[in-house]
């Protein structure tokens, strides 16, 4: 009874606050919106103590006052946004950071794959430099005494001949007599239909014993017109890359350029080893 007495008093006082904060002032003097905003509240709170006093009246059980939404769980409702707001600031920071590693990454296997393929390029010249040179050795051991080497054959009436015998002294390793065939074929035979072939073969012969100016003459003999053979894409990536050994990459560059234009369809073999090439020329 105690609590009732309390609760009625404080309605009829909160009512009264009421009836007197909402006597309607003077034309003069309006409510402001914070004046009003008061209202609004003692009135929520004559209606939230009505609501006590006759749930206590009506069931006769003690009344439990529920308390509605506090500052103190809107601020931590506030503190859970700004974790997650920074949890979220530090996953950016770690995808950026992760984003920026693979970079490196890739970069790193681009320097990589580059190195590989220089190094290719330089064992495949040692092989072939080390081929030519038991070539010379075995012909060395086989030449006869200074003084009585006979003269060189009179060269074949028929261009085919000669080209096979040629053709058969390269397939045979001979580069040395290979070289000497295919240079009389080409003083010889001028117009025969495999003379520009024959100048691709030179150049072969002259590229594996690193004679390079003289395997590029071979070689722009050969591509001479762009013919649309089985070796015109090789004929113009040795071109290229004898001219990067003679360091003129500007003409190297060019020329890569030209075989990926003359020959779209190239081997895969030369279209990889003409894209290691540009990378040892620094073409753009």
């Amino acid at each position: 009874m105690k609590l009732k007495s309390v609760l009625l008093a404080a309605l009829f006082a909160s009512v009264a606050t009421v009836a007197v904060a909402q006597t309607p002032l003077p034309p003069a003097d309006p409510l402001d919106d914070r004046s009003a905003k008061r209202v609004e509240r003692m009135e929520k709170v004559v209606r939230e103590l009505r609501a006590i006093v006759f749930q206590g009246r009506d069931t006769g059980k003690p009344v439990v006052v529920q308390p509605a939404e506090t500052d103190a769980q809107i601020g931590a409702l506030n503190e859970r946004v700004g974790d997650l707001e920074q949890t979220l600031t530090k996953l950016n920071g770690q995808n950026e950071t992760a984003n920026f590693e693979l970079t490196k990454a890739n970069r790193a296997a681009a320097d990589q794959k580059a190195r590989a393929d220089a190094l290719e390029q330089r064992l495949a010249a040692v092989e072939k430099t080390l081929a030519d040179l038991q070539t010379a050795a075995a012909a060395q051991v086989a030449a006869p005494a200074v003084g009585t080497t006979p003269p060189p054959p009179a060269p074949p009436a028929d261009p085919a001949v000669a080209f096979k015998q040629a053709k058969d002294l390269l397939l045979a390793g001979d580069y040395a007599n290979a070289e000497q065939a295919f240079s009389a074929f080409v003083a010889n035979y001028p117009e025969s239909t495999r003379s520009a072939e024959a100048k691709y073969w030179w150049g072969e012969t002259l590229f594996v014993r690193e004679a390079y100016s003289d395997a590029a003459g071979a070689y722009i003999g050969a591509i001479r017109g762009w013919p649309q053979t089985t070796w015109g894409p090789d004929a113009t990536l040795k071109l290229a890359r004898s001219l990067v050994a003679l360091k003129k990459t500007t003409d190297a560059c060019r020329t890569l350029d030209e075989l990926s234009k003359r020959y779209p369809k190239a081997p895969a073999q030369v279209t990889s080893r003409a894209a290691s090439t540009r990378v040892a020329a620094k073409c753009s």
